[in-house]
């Protein structure tokens, strides 16, 4: 059964590196936002029981306590398989923690990003290391063990010397799940932004060069891998049983719903999304974006081969991008185990110029 996905897109500060549809907003606004996603919600036809729930923003952990059990009261199927709160370290309490488990909220996914702090304050981030190691508790105290820390690799004032210290946190913290992001350098962030301009705002000339990030990532691959969290997916790590069950239906095309803000849906055949601007989204909650059908054959290499297990062809899909494989195998960067397809190692950083080439192939 399909997973829920839902947006609250609102935060405290708007951070530089950030480039998703969310940001700031006024009293008024927020409460608007409410009712439009209450309505989105309740006017879902449920004739199916989802397994897992995400909440993602944005910072869902600034969501008042009334609004967040009346939007849980409008997705049935708890208790879910998984359901995860998105959260900004300094916004946790015991009383919120509490409050989310009693809820039927299992899994809370920290937006660290860095245990640095002249790091953080260069992209906007107001918490500490120390904070997160005392909401951490907070966490565990209120039986929400199931924590994910996210990193990024390539923020401003980064080297190796600070990375190392970051990493020495997570495994201090203990998570059984972290994610390791790059740094997207594009013109949807301030700070990426600033970056293609050659501009010195948000720290942009300070950013660390491809080949230090590129090195970042790798040495947390081998240090989280150390400490018993397998890489599972291009940027996702865990100990065995704590992989996120509802990330994994994107990344294996299994079917979602997205409501709220430019919250995107798949039913397995056709994506659609809500609108990206905040005004269009309250004037018609229940507008979406017109239908494009998938080609199943480009999304499962596309999609698939994020997966370090890799993928598993049909026989068509072997014909189909013959070429493509096979000039990568000899390349090094796939690797063949029987009927399995996957990215070797050494292809992860690589992973966007292999994945390009398996896009709009015809048969041969």
């Amino acid at each position: 059964m399909a997973g829920v996905y839902i947006s609250y897109p609102f935060c405290r500060q708007k951070c530089s590196f950030c480039n998703f549809a969310s940001g700031v907003a006024g009293p008024g606004q927020v409460a608007g936002y409410e009712r439009a996603l209450l309505e989105e919600l309740r006017m879902q036809d449920w004739s199916w029981r989802p397994q897992t729930l995400y909440i993602g923003g944005g910072t869902p952990s600034l969501i008042p306590e009334s609004f967040f059990g009346e939007m849980l009261s409008a997705v049935p199927g708890r208790p879910w398989n998984e359901a995860t709160i998105e959260c900004a370290p300094g916004t946790i309490t015991p009383e919120k923690a509490a409050f989310w488990r009693s809820s039927g909220i299992d899994r809370v996914s920290l937006g660290v990003q860095s245990f640095v702090t002249a790091e953080l304050r260069q992209t906007g981030r107001i918490h500490t290391a120390e904070i997160v190691e005392s909401e951490t508790a907070i966490l565990r105290d209120a039986n929400l063990g199931n924590i994910n820390i996210d990193l990024i690799a390539g923020l401003p004032e980064q080297t190796a010397e600070s990375w190392e210290r970051s990493l020495e946190w997570v495994l201090r913290l203990d998570a059984p799940h972290v994610s390791v992001y790059i740094f997207e350098v594009d013109e949807d962030s301030r700070l990426g932004n600033e970056v293609l301009l050659n501009g010195v705002r948000y720290g942009a000339p300070r950013v660390p060069s491809d080949d230090l990030t590129a090195r970042l990532y790798e040495r947390a691959v081998d240090r989280l891998a150390e400490a018993g969290l397998h890489r599972y997916e291009i940027s996702n790590f865990a100990r065995k049983g704590f992989e996120s069950q509802h990330n994994l239906k994107y990344w294996r095309l299994e079917p979602y719903l997205g409501f709220g803000l430019d919250a995107h849906s798949f039913d397995g055949t056709e994506r659609w999304s809500n609108a990206d601007s905040l005004d269009d989204y309250l004037a018609n909650p229940l507008g979406r974006s017109s239908r494009a059908i998938t080609d199943p054959c480009e999304e499962h290499f596309f999609v698939g081969l994020r997966l370090i297990e890799g993928i598993e062809p049909t026989a068509p899909e072997w014909e189909r991008f013959a070429r493509p494989i096979e000039r990568w195998l000899e390349a090094g960067m796939l690797e063949r185990n029987g009927s399995r397809l996957r990215l070797a190692p050494r292809a992860v950083l690589l992973s966007n110029e292999i994945f390009q080439e398996f896009l709009c192939q015809e048969v041969v």
